[in-house]
């Protein structure tokens, strides 16, 4: 869904470097990843409120969050509701 400007960013809140990018690499995750590796000090937790992960944002082109922590067909039916504007 890149060519439609969809993107997806994963944001770790891990503290060891080493079996962060190994589990990136185990489970195939293709997408872009950042962490500081600070755990729960990271920077992201304050910025976006994390309470509880995994945590997950829609982030619309303005950079306003569109939705938040949805999961299965809420996410799907988001995501169709999205597209279908575009």
């Amino acid at each position: 869904m890149q060519d439609r400007g969809f993107e997806i960013l994963g944001i770790s809140l891990d503290k060891k470097k080493e079996p962060w990018l190994n589990a990136i690499e185990k489970d195939g995750l293709k997408w872009i990843h950042v962490s500081d590796l600070k755990g729960w000090q990271s920077q992201a937790v304050y910025d976006y409120g994390i309470k509880g992960v995994p945590a997950n944002f829609l982030i619309g082109p303005d950079g306003k969050i569109v939705a938040k922590n949805l999961r299965d067909e809420a996410l799907k039916s988001k995501l169709k509701e999205i597209f279908s504007k575009s």
